[in-house]
């Protein structure tokens, strides 16, 4: 299941039979034109719509080994005249770079305050150059709304400019499903979000592109914060919604409460009517530590009775741990065996179940911190090491013997145990910093119930020089075979050769007069016998026996004459697999020198400098600017570029200063281009 409604176009999930999409599509709202109702809408359009924004967001995913970069986009809405941006989790939780549109085409840059996977809720803070206050749309009391009520669903659609749709309100509580659970419910970095939300249900039509954007009702008060599609809209409720944005502005998170404790709504046959089923207590959780048992029925938690009969009353009782006061005793009473007992538990807070991931491109590796719940469903008894998410196929870890593959977890390097992330960056620092070449090291990991050792060259190694070719006689021509089917149909069946296909301007082969065309038949008196394709080698052979400079005399035929072109055999130019290279892992690009031969194909002055772009890696910070195999780039920021080593030069200064922008002059065909590459720099 995958949440999809902040990108660009809309993803279906098919689950028995059955079509989701998260934000993208849904029935036809009513539509009223004229009286009380079309000028209340019109009113409540006016209000919203100058706080509506449309976001666009660099968002990351880490795969491969690597940290891929993507563009999205969803909508939000201004809460605070400070520039407080409320959207969806899904739309703004993973990203690297926002930007806010208003509809008055006013941009903003934008930067993530907190974020909260659980509720699938994110707050934005919008960064004007100078100070001001910005429109605001009020909060309405989602307890109050009611079926039938009128709503106003206000957002991007599809990346597009702001917009509205009517609809009613079809539902207060919407679930999801029991059958649900069995596929991973709505699952958001490991967080069922379905744990703590009943959607607004509503029948506005909506889009991808419409998350994070407001419902709202006939005053043009939020009440809702669109998020899913079911055939019917679903929206996070505007109370829950606040108190979470709330409280990420106060603090950059959602402090809540955790006792480890599995409840589910009783047993249809255990003939009770109150309390709940104790499923289970996570091992060394406070519920295992207050002695609460699997079989329990909890009747009480404090002072609130609880009475769980049916799947949709979880969201309540869940809201109701999550609020308990942290590190303050609190009373559960249980039934067991027939009688009733008090236990206390201590809540502890709630962390997030999936820490942050990391790129770590001196071992090619992907990792993140083990979180306490992770751990437990891992088997382990605590949160020590570092566990590897991806594997960079050919990179430093992928090519250890044994190497590291995803879910291990690396304990130590070396003779360092590294119980986290940031020992584990800070022990890499350390071992590669004044290294030239990659670094042996022993890393020291587990794979589930074993412990593995291995070898791990960390470190960026630079593409090798491929070293120079000797260098022969060449004919600065290019040419095909004359096969037996073209010469059949010159008329001669029994002609061999070659035919000039291209004469390389301003060389010894255009001072000798060769022309496209020419049929080249023999060299100082030696035939040329290549008949078939595969005979493509026996002139270039042949030539190469010559010393370079010397002259050779080629019998050719032109528009059915014979004649003689002496040459005068020139040097062979670089070919593209003996020229220098540079790699850039922070902007995941390659470039090389470039040859004659590139000169020669794109026509370009033989006075061109420059390097070619031979490879740009989909998710890296060049593929977002807009880079492409195969551009010339000229000059990066004020500074020309000759060659590799001015090209290596300039990317090392730009990458240790840290610089936000980046501007490569390109040429692409006829054209010639600004691309603005804005790598965004790890901030712990």
């Amino acid at each position: 299941m995958s949440f999809s409604c902040g990108r660009f176009g809309m993803v279906l999930v098919v689950l028995s039979g059955m079509v989701w999409s998260f934000c993208g599509g849904a029935a036809a709202g009513a539509s009223l034109d004229t009286g009380p109702l079309a000028e209340a809408i019109k009113a409540a359009v006016d209000a919203v719509n100058p706080a509506l924004v449309r976001i666009h967001v660099v968002d990351t995913r880490y795969r491969d080994g690597r940290e891929m970069k993507s563009e999205s986009s969803g909508s939000g809405v201004v809460i605070t005249s400070e520039g407080h941006v409320i959207t969806n989790h899904h739309v703004a939780g993973h990203a690297r770079q926002l930007k806010c549109v208003f509809a008055d085409k006013s941009e903003y840059e934008a930067v993530l305050v907190g974020t909260d996977p659980l509720t699938d809720i994110a707050v934005l803070m919008l960064k004007p150059e100078e100070e001001r206050e910005f429109p605001t749309v009020a909060w309405g009391d989602s307890d109050v709304v009611q079926m039938g009520d009128h709503v106003l669903a206000m957002g991007s659609p599809l990346a597009l400019s702001q917009s509205v749709t009517l609809g009613i309100v079809s539902n207060t509580q919407m679930t999801m499903p029991e059958w649900m659970g069995r596929f991973g419910g709505l699952m958001l970095d490991g967080e069922d979000v379905g744990a703590l939300v009943r959607w607004i249900a509503h029948d506005a039509r909506i889009f991808g592109g419409n998350s994070g954007g407001p419902l709202v009702n006939i005053r043009g008060e939020i009440i809702g914060i669109n998020e899913i599609q079911m055939g019917l809209g679903g929206a996070i409720p505007s109370n829950l919604a606040r108190s979470v944005a709330d409280a990420l502005i106060a603090d950059g998170r959602v402090q809540r409460s955790w006792i480890g404790l599995d409840v589910q709504p009783r047993l249809k046959g255990g003939g009770r009517d109150r309390g709940a089923l104790v499923s289970g207590a996570i091992s060394g959780s406070p519920a295992e530590e207050a002695d609460l048992r699997s079989g329990d029925i909890l009747l009480a938690v404090g002072d609130v009775p609880i009475n769980i009969q049916f799947p949709v009353q979880m969201p309540d009782f869940n809201l109701l741990i999550s609020e308990l006061p942290l590190d303050e005793p609190t009373p559960f009473t249980v039934e067991r065996n027939g009688e009733e007992i008090t236990v206390s538990v201590m809540p502890v807070e709630r962390e997030r179940y999936e820490p942050r991931q990391f790129e770590q491109l001196h071992w090619g590796l992907t990792i993140r911190d083990i979180s306490f719940m992770m751990a437990r469903e891992m088997k382990r008894d605590d949160t020590e090491g570092v566990l590897v998410t991806s594997v960079r196929s050919g990179g430093p870890s992928g090519d250890a013997r044994p190497s590291i593959s995803r879910d291990d977890i690396i304990t130590a390097v070396n003779d360092t145990p590294v119980p986290d992330v940031r020992t584990f960056l800070e022990t890499t620092e350390a071992l590669i910093k004044d290294a030239d070449e990659p670094v042996p090291v022993l890393a020291t990991f587990e794979r589930k119930t074993e412990q593995h050792v291995t070898v791990v060259n960390v470190g960026i190694r630079e593409p090798s020089d491929p070293g120079l070719e000797v260098r022969r006689a060449w004919l600065p021509v290019e040419y095909q075979v004359i096969t037996r089917d073209i010469a059949e149909l010159f008329g001669e069946p029994d002609l061999t050769g070659f035919r000039v296909t291209h004469v390389y301007h301003n060389t010894a082969a255009q001072d000798a007069g060769l022309q496209v065309g020419d049929l080249i038949l023999a060299v100082d008196d030696e035939p040329m016998t290549a008949s078939l394709p595969e005979h493509h080698e026996e002139l270039a052979a042949y030539i190469r026996q010559y010393p370079i400079g010397e002259e050779a005399a080629l019998k050719i035929r032109r528009n059915g004459e014979e004649q003689v072109k002496t040459v005068a055999l020139a040097q062979s130019p670089q070919q593209a697999r003996e020229m220098k290279r540079y790699q850039d892992e922070v902007f995941e690009f390659s470039v090389r020198d470039i040859t004659f031969f590139d000169r020669a194909s794109e026509q370009w002055d033989e006075t061109q400098e420059g390097v070619l772009v031979e490879q740009v890696k989909p998710g890296g910070w060049a593929a977002l600017g807009r880079l492409s195999s195969g551009d010339l780039i000229v000059a990066i920021g004020d500074t020309p570029i000759g060659d590799v080593d001015d090209t290596r030069s300039k990317m090392t200064a730009l990458t240790e200063a840290e610089a936000t922008s980046v501007v490569f002059k390109v040429k692409r065909g006829i054209r010639t281009l600004y691309l603005e590459l804005e790598p965004k720099w790890d901030i712990d």
